[in-house]
């Protein structure tokens, strides 16, 4: 596996999110981005994940509430990935991902947009 310190995986993730169009970022509302090591044991697997309520599902109702949270997972990255250079792209890939859910677009969208 290759060998990431998770202090350099945060500033990679920092790094996709520096690379977000400013004109999407600045519709993004009410989300903060995390990574953490691991993912639930149940889906060891699992890059990362957005949980809230997507902005095309917000209505008139949506106040007060905590912020959606999208969470990056180093340790499944750096498996899948033989280099450097394989962990920024995947890391990018994964944040973009998990954004566009936070914009309401499914994973069959992200699919055929090659987010998969």
């Amino acid at each position: 596996m290759l060998e990431m310190t998770r202090e350099e995986f945060e500033e990679l993730v920092a790094e996709a999110l520096d690379r977000i169009p400013p004109e999407l970022t600045r519709l993004m509302d009410n989300v903060a981005v995390f990574v953490e090591d691991e993912p639930p044991a149940d889906d060891p697997e699992l890059l990362g994940i957005y949980e809230g309520i997507p902005l095309t599902e917000r209505g008139e109702w949506y106040a007060g509430v905590l912020p959606d949270r999208i969470t990056i997972y180093r340790g499944p990255t750096l498996r899948i990935c033989e280099t450097r250079e394989e962990v920024v792209a995947e890391a990018e890939v994964t944040v973009v991902h998990e954004i566009a859910h936070h914009f309401g677009i499914d994973d069959a969208r992200l699919h055929a947009l090659g987010y998969g």
